[in-house]
């Protein structure tokens, strides 16, 4: 049962770092296309900075704003 448990947490640790991974990945492109100014954790949440406003959110929400973003914007 602790061999099932540890593959488990480790299957998990892998989810998390390749979604984390993927929201860097989006955030830095919208940087570099210049969509945003920048982004990081603040706080428990993800936080995007636009010129006028900073936007905090989960990293759920974080990573489907950043597509929409993108694809809206011809990334």
């Amino acid at each position: 049962m602790m061999d099932e448990e540890l593959a488990g947490e480790t299957l998990n640790l892998e989810v998390e770092i390749n979604s984390f991974n993927q929201l860097t990945n989006l955030a830095n492109q919208a940087v570099s296309l210049g969509l945003i100014l920048g982004h990081g954790y603040h706080g428990g949440k993800y936080e995007i900075l636009h010129s006028k406003k900073a936007l905090l959110m989960s990293t759920v929400e974080a990573q489907s704003y950043l597509q929409e973003l993108i694809q809206k914007n011809g990334g």
